[in-house]
């Protein structure tokens, strides 16, 4: 065991070099562009002042959403998705897995899960504990992460939904950091390579500093594009190579809200604290709207069951009187939605529809129509 720990100890030392690398660099690249083409290579004092002024707002912007990404904690599963130890026991004493199968659903009923695996509730035999919506287990960092979206190398953690929104910044920033860089010195870089100004040490770390530059926006222009284009969608890197399993059936678009809503769930309803790394994302981690269809069966912590459908308002600030739906009308909210009146067709999960009072309660709202429907 003390072999074992050494080990892992010094592969952890080892999965800081990328991180140092890009330290490193960003080092030089400070030193390069402030000391010698900035103090050195300009001549304007004015020109020197704004070069600097711009320099200084990227490169901070840029440094400080980089530490945010790598020193924010990963966000872990809470305890109440850990099965109690009777649970726990019945499940390793099960003698098929139909039974743990059976067990685990039980468990679950009022867990706020909607995604599932093909066998059923999505649970992590390694972590021991039913996986919330969009978290996965990490082997790099040995633990579920909380809508994770991949483990990255240059940053030595998971991205995930702790630190989603510094990982887009810091690639954003970076990106801009680098195309200022590269736009400003490139007319110091053309007279450089035509001999227009005397060679020196500043020199070559000027061209130095221009094709790094350069290189770097490049990849990580691309990679941000990438993750723009997954936020407007709101999926995660995981989820865009394998769709999460409704009890519908696999849907990659089971997350998206529409754009906007997509990209306030991550960076808050404040728009003024958008393109700063303090961490404004929505709700717990656990717990994430998805659409009208995979919300007919959709529990919350207190035991109510709520069924979401989409409502015809499109926000015109009406407030609608409250409608009290007859039994035919209710049974087409309950079933109409997954597509079948039969419940035996919903996986089996017979034990998730409870019994309900023939009257339910109708609200609307700009977005959403809300059914709530109160056991008996």
């Amino acid at each position: 065991m003390g072999a074992k720990q050494c080990l892992s100890k010094s592969l952890n030392v080892f999965k800081w070099i990328p991180v140092l690398f890009i330290v490193a660099v960003a080092v030089w690249s400070y030193y390069a562009y402030v000391i010698q083409l900035c103090l050195l290579s300009v001549g304007s004092p004015a020109q020197k002042m704004l070069y600097l002024v711009f320099y200084h707002l990227f490169f901070i912007m840029f440094s400080w959403s980089y530490w945010q990404t790598v020193f924010t904690p990963v966000a872990r599963v809470p305890h109440e998705f850990r099965p109690p130890t009777d649970v726990a026991f019945a499940f390793e004493h099960a003698e098929t897995q139909q039974q743990q199968r059976e067990i685990l659903e039980e468990f679950s009923r009022n867990l706020p899960v909607v995604t599932r695996s093909l066998m059923g509730v999505r649970f992590c035999e390694k972590c021991y504990h039913i996986k919330p919506d969009r978290a996965h287990h990490c082997s790099v960092c040995e633990c579920c992460v909380l809508k994770m979206d991949h483990h990255c190398p240059w940053v030595n953690t998971c991205v995930g939904w702790s630190n989603y929104k510094f990982f887009i910044l810091f690639l954003g920033y970076a990106a801009l950091y680098c195309i200022y860089v590269s736009l400003t010195s490139l007319p110091f870089f053309i007279a450089f390579w035509k001999n227009q100004v005397e060679a020196g040490p500043g020199k070559f770390h000027v061209l130095f500093l221009f094709f790094v530059a350069t290189m770097f926006f490049i990849s990580v222009s691309s990679l941000f594009s990438y993750h723009i284009y997954l936020l407007l969608l709101n999926r995660s890197t995981l989820e865009s190579f394998r769709p999460p399993v409704f009890r519908l059936g696999p849907d990659k678009d089971g997350f998206h809200l529409g754009k906007f809503n997509n990209v306030a769930e991550i960076f808050g309803d404040d728009i003024k604290l958008w393109f700063f790394p303090i961490f404004t994302s929505k709700g717990d981690g656990t717990k994430f709207k998805v659409r009208s269809p995979h919300l007919c069966l959709g529990y919350d912590s207190t035991g109510t069951t709520t069924v979401t459908v989409p409502s015809t308002s499109k926000g015109d600030g009406v407030s609608y009187p409250q409608k009290t739906l007859g039994e035919e009308e209710s049974n087409l909210l309950r079933f109409g939605r997954c597509g079948s009146s039969d419940e035996s067709e919903l996986n089996g999960l017979t034990h998730l529809t409870p019994s309900v009072n023939t009257s339910k309660t109708v609200e609307r709202n700009s977005e959403y129509t809300s059914v709530l429907i109160e056991p008996v």
